[in-house]
């Protein structure tokens, strides 16, 4: 096991800086998926809508319309649009509505 280095600031170089950089957005193939999970919320569901092509402005400005249509709380996460509950078909209908080709993934 090999020990990490928790060097801050060299007066060689500087400020160190760390190797955590922002996760990098799963690319898409053009089709935007809807699933709904449960693991790791203790059983509490989520609807998780993935493959959108956006910038970060416009899927925020996404997000907040689908939580105004389904009436509940919700967040994005690397790209993904996390909103509580299960609205699936609601999702669906106002994403093709939009011009998006949609799936259903999952059981």
């Amino acid at each position: 096991m090999s020990k990490e280095s928790r060097l801050v600031y060299s007066t060689e170089s500087g400020r160190i800086k760390s190797g955590n950089a922002a996760p990098a957005r799963p690319a898409g193939d053009g089709i935007v998926r809807i699933r709904r999970e449960t693991s790791g919320r203790k059983g509490k569901g989520v609807t998780t809508i993935s493959g959108l092509e956006m910038s970060d402005g416009e899927l925020k400005s996404l997000a907040k319309k689908l939580k105004e249509l389904c009436g509940t709380g919700g967040c994005i996460k690397n790209g993904i649009i996390e909103i509580q509950g299960d609205h699936r078909e609601k999702i669906r209908d106002t994403l093709i509505s939009q011009g998006h080709t949609v799936k259903f993934a999952g059981g």
